[in-house]
């Protein structure tokens, strides 16, 4: 049988504290949260490998969706810079646990997700940890959430082949969004910030991630 909370800390301690993440409430939460919990339970011997662990199984030509590897997460978080009043949105937070880690960063979190199956396990994983600051929503990801906007911080749980400047338009102004930006195996972790009426974005690190549903880059049209 797996020791999970070993597998937690050799996690923290291999993938997350190596790669420059230094905020103690990161690493505390990361501490904490049963990640096994929030994959497939066949997978849950993989929760804190260092790769994204499926949570749902792929069908119909459909890929699985995963959880984004523990160094990316953490080091989008961090980027972030997240604040104990801060009201944040996680676009498309699968099975919930990057929103159980927001929720232990923010004051408010709102979980955005659009698959049927993955709404009902986020909703009973975050209930189970008493993340009790957390709203689990349904609806398209590409379109945000405008019903509780704007926010100070958007995370897309994914990537995205093109820059969100339509979902920047949720944010407050000075407000923080990150992701990442290009189809694995290649890609760059970017950082928006919505000022004024602008947004702005810069690379922060190298990363690949599992490309979100409605974040593909429309065909190129050729002649």
């Amino acid at each position: 049988m797996t020791d999970f909370a070993a597998a937690r800390r050799m996690m923290v301690d291999s993938q997350v504290r190596t790669s420059d993440v230094t905020d103690p409430r990161i690493i505390a939460a990361m501490l904490e949260l049963p990640r096994e919990r929030f994959v497939l339970q066949t997978k849950a011997d993989l929760a804190y490998l260092d790769f994204d662990v499926p949570v749902t199984q792929a069908q119909h030509g459909k890929p699985a969706r995963r959880l984004l590897k523990p160094m990316v997460l953490a080091k989008l978080v961090q980027a972030a810079a997240l604040r104990a009043s801060d009201h944040v949105l996680d676009v498309g937070c699968s099975s919930g646990y990057s929103s159980a880690l927001l929720a232990r960063l923010a004051h408010s979190v709102t979980a955005l997700e659009e698959e049927e199956a993955l709404i009902r396990l986020a909703r009973d994983n975050l209930k189970a940890i008493g993340a009790d600051n957390v709203t689990v929503v349904a609806g398209p990801l590409t379109q945000g959430w405008q019903a509780t906007a704007p926010y100070d911080v958007m995370f897309l749980n994914g990537a995205t082949e093109v820059a969100p400047v339509a979902l920047c338009r949720q944010l407050k102004p000075g407000g923080r969004l990150v992701t990442v930006l290009g189809r694995a195996p290649t890609g760059q972790a970017m950082l928006y910030r919505s000022v004024g009426d602008d947004v702005s974005g810069w690379p922060i690190f190298d990363a690949a991630a599992p490309l979100l549903p409605g974040f593909a880059a429309p065909p190129a049209f050729v002649f």
